[in-house]
């Protein structure tokens, strides 16, 4: 990542909307800001495929479900966060993954410019690939601070995009699965 190339083109922000990038206030924005892109844009170095190491599926054939993975994500549009959760569900074939691998999967995916329809289909895409699993559904809900704080300013508005494969194509499984995650405490 070229920080330096990031502060240049932040003082001409800051120039641009008419303030003085020499100010005491935002003299060290420019540099803050190139450290924060390389924190918060940090997946595009990395390959998702490979974050989901496998393991032997253990005969396990039944609904496996990682709820409630937080995410925080760039718009690609108007460069504003998008923000949430992510659930995951999927039925083994032959593999599964330890469970920490999906919200790693999450955190690459979700640290670089995304649009939500694509990141929850890339989740989705790389479990198949990568597990070959019976059935998988995808659930991303976010905020958008690009509806919340421009445009038509509306605070606490949620975007949910769904994705299944398999399985879960068929509604009685995702429909399980959704009561599941509606649940504050999923388990009995």
């Amino acid at each position: 990542m070229d920080k330096k190339k990031i502060e240049r083109a932040v003082r001409m922000i800051l120039e641009a909307i008419g303030e003085n990038p020499e100010r005491a206030g935002i003299l060290k924005t420019p540099s803050r800001f190139a450290r924060m892109c390389e924190e918060i844009f940090s997946g595009i170095r990395e390959k998702p495929e490979n974050v989901l190491s496998t393991l032997p599926a253990e005969n396990y054939r039944e609904v496996i479900l990682i709820r409630d993975i937080p995410f925080y994500s760039i718009c690609e549009h108007h460069l504003l966060p998008f923000f949430g959760r992510v659930h995951i569900a999927y039925i083994p074939s032959r593999k599964i993954a330890g469970l920490s691998k999906f919200a790693r999967l999450v955190e690459v995916l979700s640290r670089r410019l995304q649009v939500q329809e694509r990141f929850t289909n890339e989740i989705s895409f790389i479990i198949q690939k990568n597990l070959k699993p019976r059935g998988i559904l995808v659930i991303v809900e976010a905020e958008h601070l690009c509806m919340s704080m421009r445009g038509v300013k509306k605070e606490k508005s949620r975007i949910i995009t769904i994705s299944t494969k398999g399985i879960f194509s068929r509604q009685g499984k995702s429909a399980q699965v959704l009561n599941l995650i509606k649940k504050e405490n999923a388990y009995p």
